[in-house]
C-alpha cells in the first residue's frame, strides 16, 4: 500500500483549526476566565453600538486579559439572521423596564426605520438591559457546562 499524501492546504487547515480550538479551549485558562470571555463577548454583541461592537470588545478584552477568540465568537451573536430577534427583544425589554406596554410591535416591523426611530430610547434602554441579562445567563451557562465537563 502506498501511504496517502497530505495536501499542504489540508495540513494548514488542520493546523488553523487546531490552533483555534486550542486557543478557545486553552487548558491554561480557568473556567471563570472562559465564561467571563463569553459573557463579555455576548454583552458587546447585543449592546446598541452597531458597527463598533468588535472595535470596542477586542481591545478592551485584551486589556482585561480575556480570551480574545472566545470574546470574538460570542460577540458574533449579532449576525444578520439574529438582528431582528435582538431588536425585537430589545424593544420588548425596554417596554418592560419602562413599565409600559410593548404595544403592537411585531417582528415583521423590525425593518421599518420609522418604528425604530420613534422608539429609540425604549430600544437603547432595552438593548442595554438585555445585553447585561443575556451575558450573565450565557456566561453562567458556559461556566456550568465547563464545570461539568470531565477534565483531561
Amino acid at each position: 500500500m502506498v501511504p496517502a499524501q497530505v495536501d499542504g492546504n489540508d495540513a494548514k487547515k488542520k493546523n488553523l483549526k487546531q490552533a483555534i480550538y486550542e486557543q478557545i479551549f486553552n487548558a491554561n485558562e480557568t473556567i471563570l476566565k472562559k465564561s467571563l470571555s463569553v459573557a463579555y463577548g455576548v454583552f458587546w454583541g447585543i449592546f446598541p453600538l452597531w458597527g463598533f461592537q468588535l472595535a470596542i470588545a477586542i481591545p478592551t478584552a485584551a486589556l482585561l486579559r480575556l480570551n480574545i477568540p472566545m470574546v470574538f465568537f460570542a460577540a458574533n451573536i449579532s449576525i444578520p439572521p439574529m438582528i431582528p430577534f435582538i431588536l425585537y427583544a430589545s424593544f420588548w425589554t425596554g417596554a418592560l423596564v419602562l413599565g409600559g406596554n410593548q404595544g403592537d410591535l411585531r417582528l415583521s416591523q423590525m425593518h421599518d426605520l420609522d418604528v425604530i426611530q420613534t422608539n429609540v430610547y425604549q430600544y437603547t434602554l432595552g438593548a442595554s438591559v438585555l445585553a447585561i441579562a443575556v451575558s450573565i445567563i450565557l456566561g453562567g451557562l458556559v461556566y456550568l457546562i465547563l464545570s461539568l465537563r470531565p477534565s483531561k
